[in-house]
C-alpha cells in the first residue's frame, strides 16, 4: 500500500492535472505556460467533481468522469506533449525537478517511515472529516436529505457539508483516490504533498517573471513552495487551505501573462475562469478576496486597453461572458448554495473558536522562517534571535524586491502583489485569530517570492561592491532557515499508526450493516475507517443523540457512565485492548479481538441492566453498596453480575528513577534522551504481557532485569491527554522483584524522532490468560460472598 498510495497515486494525479490542462489549453487556444498545466488542470478538475457530485446521481460516476477528460486531454493534447517531453530534460529541466523536489519536502515524514501514514498526527482533526467527506461524496453525492441525525457519523456530514462547507478539495481527492481503489486514509497525505507541490508550477512563472534563471529560479520556486508555515499546514492535511493556496498562485500567474490571453477571443479566458471555479469550490465564498483582486488587476489592464485601442470592446465583452458562463458552471454548487456558503465564511471569519491554537500566530511568520518544531509554538533561545533576524532579512529584501519588479515595468505583478499583501493586512485587522493564521499561511509563498526579487536585484547590481556577497547571504539566509524550519518540523511530527489503522478498517468490512456501533475511544479517524458500521463516538465533537456524558471533546470514554438502557440500541460496541479498562456490561460478549481492538456483540434478546456500578478494581468493594444493590434485585426478582478484571501487576512510573523528566497530566514526558527504571514483583512465574500506556513516536527500548526484550515506537493516539494503549511485549519472569527500564536514545534523523513520548502507566498481566474481565454470577441472597472482593463493576440483570 505504501508503493500504491505515495508513488503509483501521485503519478495518477499527474495524469489527471496534466491531461486536463491540456485539454483545457487546446480548448482556449493553445497559449497555457507549461508549468500551469497541472494547476489549471486541477482547477478543472475540481469543476468538473463538483458538478458530477452536485447531480447526485452522477456521484458514484465522478472518478470515470475524471479519466475520461484526462484521457481526452492526453488525446488532443499529444502533439504539444510530445514536444514538451523532447524538450523538457535539456532545456527545461529544473521545471521537471523542481516539483517533485517540493512533494518529496511535503511528504518527507511519511516517504522516509516506508509506511502509509499521514503526518502531524493528532494535532488537528478536521482531516478526519475530509476523509469522511470525500468518501460521502463519491457515494452519495451532495445529497444530505437522508442522513440519520442520531448517529454521530450523520450529524458529522450534516454538519459540515450540508450547510454549504466547501467541498472542492474533497471531490478531486475522493474521486482520483477512487480511481485506484485506495483507502482514502493513505492517499490524504500524498494528495495534499501533490496539490502543494503543484503551487510550483505558478510560482516558477513568477520566479522567471522577477528575473531569475536557471538553478537560483529552481532554488526560489521551492523555498517559496514549501515556506514554514505553508509546510506546516500541509503536514496536518489542511487540504482546503493547500488546493486554495495553488489556486491564489495560479490567478497570480495568469495575471502575469496576461498579455497571452487577454487579448484573444472569447476561449482565453477559460483557464481563469476555471481556476477561479476550483479556488471558489476549495475555500467557499472567502475566497472572493483573492479573486477580486486578480480581477481588479486585470480590469486595470484591460480598460488601459481598451483606451489605447488595444483591445476591441466586442472581443473584451466576448471575452468577459465567456469567462462568466464557465465560472457559473464551475462552480455551480457554490452558487445554487452561495447565501449559505457565505454564512458558513462570516461564521469561520467571525468565530473566537481558535481551533488548534492556543493563541493567534506571529505576524513575522510571514517571512518564511520559524525555527522551533510546530508553527504553534514560539521559537526560544538563540533559535529565537536567529528566527527574527532572518525574519528581518527577508521583509527588507521583499521590499527592495517589490522596488525592482516595479522598475522592471512588470506593473500588473506589482499591482496584484499589492493586493495580496492588502487583503492578508485586511484579514489580520478585522478577522479572528483561525481565519488571520490561514491568511498568513495563504501570503507566506508571496512574501518569500518577493524576497527573491530582493535577491535578484542585489544580482543585478553585482558591479558594485559587496552586491554579489550581499546576494549570496540573502540566499543563504532564504533557502538556510526555510529549509532548516521545516526539517524541524519534520523531527517533530507524529506519523499515524498504520498497523492500527489497518485492523480498523477490516472491522469495517467484517462487521459492515451490524450497527450502530458505539466507538469506546477517542479517534475520530474512526468515522472513516468505520464508515459501514454508523459509528458513533461519545467524546466525539458530535456524539449520539441522547449520550451526551460530561467526560468532554476528546476526554477518555468510562462506559461505566452509560446508563444500561442506553445501551440497547447498540448492537456492537468497539474497544481498544485495555486491560485496565472497564469491559461492556454483561449483555454484551466479546465477538472478535485483534491486536489493537476488540468486538462486543448484544447478545440476542439480552434485556438491559436494571442497575449497573462501576467500581475501581484496585479497592476492595464495601457491603454497604452491594447491600444496596442486592435490595434492588431482591425487588426485582434478578441477581447479581460482577466482572472480575483480569490479574494485573503495576509498575510505577511517576515514582521510577529517571533523568530530568517532568510528570504532568498526561504522564511522564520524556524530553529528551535518558532511562526510566522502576521495580515491581510478580506473583507468580511464567510469562507476562507488559502494556505501556501513553504516546510513543521516537523509538524505546523495553529491558527486563538488565536484558532488552523489545522495543516500541510509532504507537501514538488521537490526543495527548487520552492515553495510548500499545501494543503488549511478552516475557518470561521468574516469581518475585524485577527492574523494567524504559530508555529513549539520542538525536536521530527518523520521522517523528521529535514527536510525543509520553508515558502513562505500565501494567503486567499473565499472557496465558483473557485480558477480559470474568463474569461471576451471584444470587440477590448471596450479596455477602461479594464483600471485599475488586470489581470493575457489579449489574442487577433480571433473570
Amino acid at each position: 500500500m505504501f508503493v500504491v498510495s505515495a508513488l503509483i497515486y501521485p503519478c495518477v494525479l499527474s495524469l489527471l492535472c496534466i491531461g486536463t490542462g491540456l485539454l483545457v489549453d487546446r480548448a482556449s487556444g493553445g497559449w497555457l505556460p507549461g508549468m500551469l498545466l497541472p494547476a489549471v488542470g486541477a482547477g478543472a478538475l475540481i469543476a468538473v467533481s463538483q458538478l458530477t457530485t452536485y447531480l447526485t446521481p452522477l456521484a458514484p460516476a465522478t472518478p470515470y468522469a475524471l479519466t475520461a477528460i484526462a484521457v481526452a486531454g492526453w488525446a488532443f493534447g499529444w502533439p504539444r506533449a510530445r514536444t514538451m517531453a523532447r524538450a523538457w530534460p535539456s532545456r527545461f529541466g529544473w521545471q521537471l525537478a523542481v516539483p517533485a523536489l517540493a512533494y518529496c519536502v511535503a511528504l518527507a515524514p511519511v516517504l522516509l517511515a516506508g509506511r502509509p501514514s499521514f503526518s502531524s498526527f493528532g494535532v488537528l482533526g478536521d482531516s478526519a472529516f475530509h476523509l469522511l467527506g470525500a468518501d460521502y461524496l463519491m457515494r452519495h453525492g451532495q445529497d444530505y436529505a437522508h442522513l440519520d441525525l442520531l448517529g454521530s457519523y450523520g450529524q458529522y456530514i450534516h454538519a459540515y457539508y450540508a450547510t454549504g462547507y466547501p467541498s472542492g478539495a474533497d471531490t478531486l481527492f475522493g474521486g482520483s483516490a477512487f480511481i485506484l481503489g485506495a483507502p482514502l486514509i493513505w492517499t490524504m497525505q500524498p494528495f495534499n504533498a501533490f496539490m502543494l507541490a503543484t503551487a510550483a508550477g505558478p510560482l516558477w512563472v513568477l520566479a522567471r517573471r522577477i528575473g531569475l534563471a536557471g538553478a537560483w529560479a529552481a532554488l526560489a520556486t521551492l523555498t517559496a513552495t514549501v515556506p514554514a508555515l505553508v509546510y506546516g499546514y500541509e503536514l496536518i492535511a489542511s487540504v482546503k487551505e493547500i488546493v486554495a493556496l495553488t489556486m491564489i498562485l495560479t490567478l497570480g500567474a495568469l495575471v502575469v501573462v496576461h498579455p497571452r490571453w487577454l487579448r484573444r477571443g472569447a476561449a482565453g479566458a477559460i483557464p481563469f475562469a476555471l481556476v477561479l471555479a476550483g479556488g471558489f469550490a476549495a475555500l467557499g465564498a472567502g475566497f472572493g478576496a483573492w479573486g477580486l483582486a486578480a480581477v481588479a488587476v486585470l480590469s486595470a489592464v484591460a480598460i488601459r486597453d481598451l483606451a489605447a485601442g488595444r483591445q476591441p470592446a466586442g472581443r473584451l465583452i466576448a471575452l468577459i461572458g465567456a469567462g462568466a458562463a464557465v465560472l457559473f458552471v464551475g462552480a455551480l454548487s457554490t452558487w445554487a448554495d452561495l447565501s449559505r456558503s457565505v454564512q458558513v465564511a462570516r461564521g469561520i471569519a467571525s468565530t473566537s473558536d481558535s481551533g488548534n491554537l492556543q493563541a493567534g500566530l506571529r505576524t513575522a511568520q510571514v517571512a518564511g522562517t520559524w525555527l522551533v518544531g510546530s508553527y504553534e509554538r514560539v521559537p526560544t533561545g538563540g533559535l529565537h534571535a536567529v528566527s527574527y533576524a532572518i525574519v528581518i532579512v527577508t521583509l527588507a529584501a521583499a521590499v527592495l524586491g517589490v522596488l525592482r519588479i516595479v522598475y522592471m515595468g512588470e506593473h500588473a505583478l506589482a499591482g496584484w502583489l499589492a493586493l495580496t499583501i492588502a487583503i492578508w493586512i485586511g484579514l489580520g485587522v478585522f478577522a479572528t485569530t483561525w481565519v488571520n493564521a490561514k491568511a498568513i499561511m495563504l501570503t507566506s509563498p508571496v512574501v518569500v517570492l518577493m524576497a527573491w526579487g530582493g535577491f535578484a536585484a542585489l544580482r543585478a547590481c553585482a558591479h558594485r561592491p559587496g552586491a554579489r556577497a550581499a546576494a549570496l547571504a540573502l540566499a543563504v539566509a532564504l533557502a538556510g532557515g526555510i529549509g532548516l524550519s521545516d526539517a524541524m518540523q519534520y523531527h517533530g511530527s507524529n506519523l499515524a499508526p498504520t498497523a492500527r489503522y489497518d485492523e480498523l478498517g477490516s472491522l469495517n468490512g467484517r462487521f459492515a450493516g451490524r450497527g450502530p456501533t458505539l466507538y469506546g475511544d477517542f479517534d475520530e479517524y474512526a468515522l472513516y475507517q468505520l464508515r459501514n458500521l454508523d459509528v458513533g463516538g461519545l467524546d466525539f465533537l458530535y456524539p449520539p443523540a441522547g449520550l451526551r456524558l460530561m467526560t468532554g471533546h476528546g476526554y477518555p470514554i468510562d462506559l461505566d457512565r452509560i446508563p444500561p438502557a442506553a445501551l440497547v440500541a447498540y448492537p456492537l460496541i468497539v474497544t481498544r485492548r485495555d486491560p485496565t479498562a472497564s469491559e461492556p456490561p454483561s449483555a454484551y460478549r466479546l465477538v472478535w479481538q485483534g491486536t489493537y481492538y476488540q468486538v462486543w456483540a448484544r447478545r440476542e434478546g439480552a434485556p438491559a441492566a436494571i442497575a449497573h456500578l462501576g467500581l475501581a478494581s484496585t479497592r476492595p468493594v464495601a457491603c454497604a453498596a452491594i447491600r444496596r444493590l442486592a435490595g434492588v434485585a431482591a425487588t426485582h426478582g434478578a441477581h447479581l453480575v460482577a466482572a472480575v478484571p483480569p490479574q494485573r501487576v503495576s509498575v510505577a512510573v511517576e515514582e521510577g528513577m529517571h533523568p530530568a523528566w517532568r510528570y504532568t497530566h498526561p504522564g511522564l514526558v520524556m524530553t529528551g534522551a535518558g532511562r526510566l527504571q522502576s521495580t515491581f514483583a510478580t506473583p507468580h512465574a511464567g510469562v507476562w504481557d507488559i502494556w505501556l500506556k501513553g504516546q510513543l513516536m521516537p523509538t524505546v527500548d523495553i529491558g527486563v532485569d538488565g536484558r532488552s526484550i523489545a522495543s516500541l515506537g510509532g504507537q501514538v493516539d488521537g490526543n495527548p491527554h487520552n492515553p495510548d494503549d500499545m501494543t503488549p511485549v511478552r516475557v518470561r519472569l521468574a516469581a518475585g522483584r524485577h527492574r523494567l527500564t524504559i530508555a529513549r536514545g539520542g538525536f536521530s534523523l527518523a520521522p517523528g524522532a521529535g514527536g510525543w513520548a509520553i508515558l502513562h502507566e505500565i501494567v503486567l498481566t499473565p499472557a496465558d490468560a483473557p485480558d477480559v474481565d470474568t463474569l461471576r454470577v451471584t444470587p440477590s441472597a448471596q450479596w455477602r460472598a461479594l464483600c471485599g472482593g475488586r470489581f470493575d463493576w457489579i449489574e442487577v440483570v433480571p433473570e
